[in-house]
Order: C-alpha cells, then sequence, then structure tokens
C-alpha cells in the first residue's frame, strides 16, 4: 500500500517531493559546511573596561573550534548548531594582572529557507549575548573573586555574540550558506548524444 501523498505508481505532489528535497539536500553534513568558515577563526578583543567605574581592563584572545550539530524538530529543516570558542583572558587592574582560561558555547539556529530561482539559503538566527554559555576558570582565590565583581562573564558574552552575529553576515559565509539548486542541476545534467 503507498504512503500517504504517494500514488500507487510512486509519484508524488509537488510539494511532497519539496519536503523530500529539502531534507536530502539540506544535511547536517552541508549546514556545517556553511558554516564551516568559522571555524579556526581568531578571536580577539580588548582592552575593555569592566566592572566598577570600568577600571580593570581586560584583553582576550582565543580561537572558535569545530561546530556540533543536531536537528531541531518541526515543519521546517533545521539544525541546532554549537560552536565552541577556548579564550585565554587577562585582567589588568594597574597594579597586577590575573589570568583566566574561558570555554564557551556558542549557539546558532540554522533553517533552510527556499528562495526565488531555485535556490536554497541557510538562515542563521545568530545568539543573545545572554544564550552564549562560558566556563571561566580564574588562576587563585583573589582572581576568582574579582570575576563576580568585574562582571567579566557578562562583557564576554555580549562580545561574542556581537562577533559571530558579524562573522556571519560577512560575504564568504553568506554565499557558504547559498546552495544553487538551478546551477547544481544545469552542471549535472547532460543531454543524449545522438
Amino acid at each position: 500500500m503507498a504512503d500517504a501523498g504517494e500514488h500507487q505508481d510512486g509519484f508524488v505532489s509537488y510539494e511532497d517531493f519539496g519536503r523530500q528535497f529539502f531534507a536530502t539536500a539540506v544535511t547536517a553534513e552541508r549546514i556545517l559546511a556553511g558554516i564551516g568558515g568559522l571555524a579556526g577563526e581568531p578571536i580577539e578583543f580588548g582592552p575593555i573596561g569592566v566592572g566598577p567605574g570600568r577600571l580593570a581592563k581586560v584583553t582576550a584572545t582565543g580561537s572558535i573550534g569545530q561546530p556540533l550539530t543536531s536537528p531541531r524538530e518541526g515543519n521546517l529543516v533545521a539544525y541546532r548548531v554549537e560552536l565552541p570558542v577556548d579564550l585565554r583572558l587577562s585582567i589588568d587592574l594597574q597594579l597586577d594582572t590575573h589570568r583566566f582560561d574561558a570555554r564557551l558555547v556558542v549557539p546558532l539556529e540554522l533553517t533552510a529557507r527556499a528562495q526565488q530561482g531555485c535556490r536554497i539559503f541557510i538562515d542563521a538566527l545568530a545568539p543573545r549575548a545572554d544564550q552564549v554559555q562560558v566556563d571561566l576558570r580564574a588562576s587563585g582565590m583573589r582572581a576568582s573573586l574579582l570575576q563576580r565583581v568585574a562582571g567579566v562573564e557578562g562583557e564576554i558574552q555580549r562580545f561574542v555574540a556581537t562577533y559571530v552575529a558579524r562573522e556571519l553576515e560577512k560575504p564568504g559565509i553568506r554565499a557558504a550558506r547559498t546552495i544553487d539548486v538551478a546551477r547544481a542541476i544545469d552542471s549535472s545534467w547532460s543531454a543524449p548524444s545522438a
């Protein structure tokens, strides 16, 4: 017996074909390829002022790691992607400097959307600052206390969320998030030889 939406001869509606096509064309591997240009990208910021009076100055260097992905449930072909970020931070208090290591997880929501001209665009919803997870490790008791006083985590979350949102909109990353189906069909189609 044929599945719902499928005729006995194997034909399906255009709508069913479109859904099957999207699920086949937009795989986790292609999603990762679309944002893979972010992996290995260096992140640097600072010095920026934090804490009361913004007297403490934070400087950070690090990079984005390999993203992880998982499919989202629902009517759209969508994925949740987590970008790991490792940072090394230093906080200059003018009298002494404290060092931290930070591991962050930056969540992205990626959704495949149909565009005119038979293209698929991977729409990327960048995270809000409060969605960025931060695991901050301080060296020593004094540095741990400083972590709470200076509000270091909030500054890191804001900077990294803004940085990732900017990177996603760069022309190279936007181009990698576009699948030109018509071009792929044209390049693979071969007319029968006479």
